[in-house]
């Protein structure tokens, strides 16, 4: 593969999933904390991390509606059309998952179910970037796929309730919502307390600590993906404009310091413009302090020799999000296997994923697209199966087909399980039966 680097990312990209051994401590000390101290825990950590104790952390129904009241009319609107859209590719999904029943021999007759997870907690990150859009893809969905109960929790802006993101999460069918962040939001959450009831599974973005909380919670409780930093990776030929590959990349650069942007072209021309446009772009950008950093420290431009090349390298990154800015974007589809959602042609971009569009934008990160997709409604359902063996011949050859295959692996009570239906419905005469 015959590759050129334009430009190099300045910081070592790394894909160790594992937290810093600070961050591992405070989040064990604090996740036991709260499993032995229960509410007064979770006060301690408001206080000192949010600067926030109010009598209750549950928002009232009156206080929900004073925070949608609080917001502009367009924003109500235009929060409500977004949801609309994840609603309908959500419901989408889970019409894809149907319920069956066969009857593999006769008399045997073997089923699935999904049943969805019935009590669920999602985190909606606050911060530099409140993401009313994370209560979209994760309360929604949940309620879509018909948890019983779902809980939302997000934190406080400057000692302030973040009126939008608590319409997100109302609008999006929260049962309860608590304006609670970090660690002891999770925690609360997953092991419960006094006033907040214990989930099943937990979803929702998050930084560091949120991060290494779910990592530690994990197995006690589900959850959605191991998150790393956003991604993007945009795959352009010649026929491309450099303007806007520029823009698609400082839209994800602007997401945190360690977001990797890369441009993968089969054009130097193209990608030696797009490096100048990302320049000129980033004197005019709200954001570029952030998205500046990014590009300096994990920003690659490639220069490749033809479209399968380019394929073939994103595969290797197995990128979050992947832009095809192409003549024929739609051969991605064929073409590649890795990648956490793709994003055909210029007319369509990663902003659109990650705010409006109806697709889930809780995505793997750090290549762990090889192994799994995003959030989607099945991740909120259990799939189970069950057994019925109405015939007596069909249950007595099964016996014995269990007899022996349990004995093969030396498991005696189970072969004898197979034995009794053997004995009772075949008449087979067994030794250890008296």
């Amino acid at each position: 593969m015959v590759q050129t680097f334009l430009k190099v990312a300045q910081s070592q990209e790394t894909q160790d999933t594992s937290s810093p051994p600070h961050v591992v401590e405070i989040v064990k000390t604090a996740i036991a904390k709260i499993r032995a101290e229960g509410d007064a825990a979770v006060r301690e950590f408001s206080e000192k991390f949010d600067k926030w104790s109010p009598k209750s952390f549950r928002l009232t129904q009156e206080q929900i509606d004073a925070s949608i009241a609080a917001l502009p009319e367009q924003t109500v609107k235009d929060i409500k059309q977004v949801q609309a859209n994840v609603r309908r590719f959500a419901e989408a999904q889970r019409s894809s998952l149907t319920d069956f029943e066969i009857e593999t021999q006769p008399g045997v007759i073997l089923g699935q179910k999904n049943v969805p997870i019935e009590k669920v907690g999602c985190y909606i990150p606050g911060g530099r970037y409140p993401l009313l859009a994370s209560a979209h893809m994760t309360i929604l969905t949940a309620k879509v796929a018909g948890c019983k109960k779902v809980i939302g929790c997000t934190p406080p802006i400057l000692g302030e309730i973040p009126h939008a993101s608590v319409a997100a999460m109302h609008l999006a069918g929260a049962d309860e919502i608590y304006l609670l962040g970090g660690v002891q939001a999770v925690a609360a959450m997953a092991v419960g307390t006094e006033t907040i009831d214990k989930v099943h599974f937990l979803a929702g973005p998050g930084n560091a600590f949120v991060a290494e909380a779910k990592r530690q919670l994990f197995g006690e409780v589900g959850i959605d993906l191991f998150a790393g930093p956003t991604e993007l990776l945009i795959l352009a030929d010649a026929k491309a404009r450099a303007h806007t590959v520029a823009c698609d990349l400082l839209s994800q650069a602007e997401h945190g310091y360690d977001t990797p942007v890369i441009l993968i072209s089969t054009s130097e021309q193209l990608a030696m413009d797009a490096i100048a446009e990302v320049e000129k772009q980033l004197k005019t950008l709200r954001t570029a302090d952030v998205a500046s950093k990014s590009w300096a420290d994990h920003g690659q431009v490639i220069v490749v020799s033809s479209l399968d090349e380019m394929y073939a390298l994103a595969d290797q990154f197995a990128s979050e999000h992947v832009q095809v800015m192409t003549e024929n974007p739609r051969e991605a589809l064929t073409k590649m296997s890795h990648y956490g959602a793709l994003f055909l042609g210029e007319k369509t971009c990663t902003s659109y994923g990650d705010k409006c569009i109806g697709t889930n934008h809780v995505l793997p990160t750090r290549k762990a697209a090889r192994f799994t997709g995003g959030l989607w409604v099945g991740k909120f359902l259990k799939t189970c199966s069950y057994q019925h063996v109405i015939d007596d011949e069909a249950s007595g050859e099964l016996g014995r087909l269990c007899g022996r295959a349990a004995r093969a692996e030396n498991f005696e009570g189970h072969a004898r399980s197979g034995d009794v239906r053997a004995h009772l419905y075949l008449g087979d005469k067994v030794d250890w039966i008296q």
